[in-house]
């Protein structure tokens, strides 16, 4: 069973900066971190969660939510069984717990239900 832990939230202001980490473990012999996509998710209160960033397995295609695009910024890292979220420029709106998911067919999609594991979530606050 696949398990992934997030770290890295916190509370931070508006216009600051924040990297979010998600490391993976417990992967079925044969398989590979990187036979996964990857994808950032995030809940806040009273709404529903929503697609923020995804990436393909080898971290060349990478997509992102209108409402962070140009500001946050996906990458993974293979070697280490990490994706990370660079979150620049954070508003109040994207406060939220944020999650990470794994597609074990690397399918580059934004649909939550197309990931097959999930992280707890790590909570990230912006003060205005």
């Amino acid at each position: 069973q696949v398990q992934l832990v997030e770290s890295g939230g916190g509370l931070v202001q508006a216009g600051d900066s924040l990297i979010l980490s998600c490391a993976a473990s417990g992967l079925a012999s044969g398989r590979t971190f990187s036979s996964f996509g990857m994808g950032w998710f995030r809940e806040a209160p009273g709404k529903e969660r929503e697609f923020v960033a995804g990436t393909n397995w080898s971290g060349s295609i990478t997509y992102y939510a209108d409402s962070v695009k140009g500001r946050f910024t996906i990458s993974r890292d293979n070697a280490k069984n990490t994706v990370y979220l660079q979150m620049n420029s954070l508003k109040p709106e994207d406060a939220a717990v944020y999650y990470c998911a794994a597609d074990r067919l690397s399918r580059s999609s934004r649909a939550e239900g197309l990931f097959h594991y999930w992280g707890q979530g790590t909570q990230v606050t912006v003060s205005s």
